[in-house]
């Protein structure tokens, strides 16, 4: 670096690069070099140059020297690299993303990058194909054929529109304080001990589990969740049987809500899920004074997505139940503690989807419309 670049801008070079500085480029590297070209243009030394800039000293003197080269355009932007041609042609990409989205060979269970890229080698006159053009060209197509999601999406029909919008009103109102809205569902967890004493992390080396670990049974939750106040509750039982939800239902009547006139409960299909589960737990007397004050809404058949217990299930699980614990004592009182910080935090659901929106997103998903305004 023994010759010393002089960089002088004219007015039109100066606006050019006073663009870029401003906004007019969307890479940082070639703001920074129309910003040392800047400072250059005023005589600044390199060393000044490239403390302001953040840059090295070898940059900016790579910058002056392209400027004076070629320019402005020449010393800001870079001019793409040729690299090397595609391995495979059109034709052998489509053979690929077709292979890639058909069933994998007998005794696998998906494809790979290498069974793709084995495969496209026996199809074609390729000797070789590396795992990483296989990798580019799904990429390129959004294609990961080794991953799977899980659906259960039925057909959308007018029993399955009049649940869904039913519960979107629910959680589209404003309820009067004696009428509150309560979405309700269960989960079973497993208990896990361990097998030998877990070492507690210390500074610059973490905490050690042995990955040997105990099973000591299930218990069950029943959780609890106010559509629009900032109040949750899991009941930890050993089992969910009609006797246990009859119970849930006494609980939130008896206990929670002691002083509603109508508590309406959001739920599954499940077959305990029931107002005879009530008459099975309970004298004829006692299950009707319960259900005077309940009015279930049910979800349609698989759509627990419309239930918003289900969101905080799955926040229960993340903040607290992400974790060995061994026994029932121990988990009921790890819930409660979470249970009372949460409401204590005022945490709760924002509910977002309407009728208006579903109406809007799942239009091509509604029941036809027939016009009956001529039936007679």
């Amino acid at each position: 670096m023994n010759e010393r670049y002089i960089v002088e801008l004219t007015q039109e070079e100066r606006e050019q690069l006073e663009a870029v500085v401003r906004g007019g480029s969307k890479l940082v590297r070639d703001v920074k070099r129309a910003q040392i070209l800047l400072a250059a243009d005023q005589d600044i030394s390199d060393g000044r140059i490239a403390a302001a800039v953040r840059v090295g000293t070898a940059t900016v003197y790579r910058a002056k020297r392209r400027f004076v080269e070629g320019g402005v355009d020449y010393a800001i932007h870079d001019s793409p690299r040729p690299g090397a041609g595609r391995k495979l042609s059109d034709k052998q990409e489509a053979l690929l993303i077709a292979t890639a989205c058909s069933n994998p060979p007998q005794g696998r269970s998906r494809w790979t990058l290498r069974l793709l890229a084995g495969q496209l080698v026996s199809l074609t006159e390729h000797e070789e194909i590396s795992r990483e053009t296989v990798r580019r060209r799904l990429a390129d197509n959004e294609l990961k054929p080794w991953q799977q999601k899980m659906w259960c999406v039925p057909s959308v029909d007018a029993e399955y529109v009049a649940r869904m919008e039913n519960i979107l009103d629910l959680y589209a109102e404003q309820p009067p304080p004696d009428q509150p809205v309560l979405c309700f569902d269960e989960s079973p967890t497993q208990l896990i001990g361990e097998t030998r004493q877990p070492r507690p992390a210390s500074p610059g080396t973490p905490a050690y589990i042995d990955h040997e670990y105990k099973r000591n049974g299930t218990a069950n939750l029943f959780v609890f969740v106010n559509a629009h106040e900032p109040w949750r509750h899991v009941k930890v039982t050993d089992q969910r049987t009609s006797i246990d939800f009859a119970a849930c239902m006494r609980d939130l009547v008896d206990t929670h809500y002691p002083d509603a006139t109508r508590i309406r409960v959001v739920l599954d299909n499940l077959s305990t899920h029931k107002a005879a589960a009530l008459y099975q737990a309970y004298p004829a007397a006692e299950a009707r004074r319960i259900l005077r004050k309940l009015e279930f809404h049910y979800t349609p058949k698989h759509a627990s997505w419309l239930n918003m217990v289900e969101i905080e299930i799955g926040v229960l699980k993340s903040q607290c139940l992400s974790r060995r614990i061994a026994d029932r004592p121990t988990l009921g009182r790890e819930i409660a503690a979470w249970e009372r910080t949460r409401n204590a935090e005022g945490a709760r659901i924002r509910w977002m989807f309407t009728v208006d929106k579903a109406r809007s997103k799942m239009r091509r998903s509604y029941p036809e419309v027939r016009d009956v305004s001529r039936a007679a």
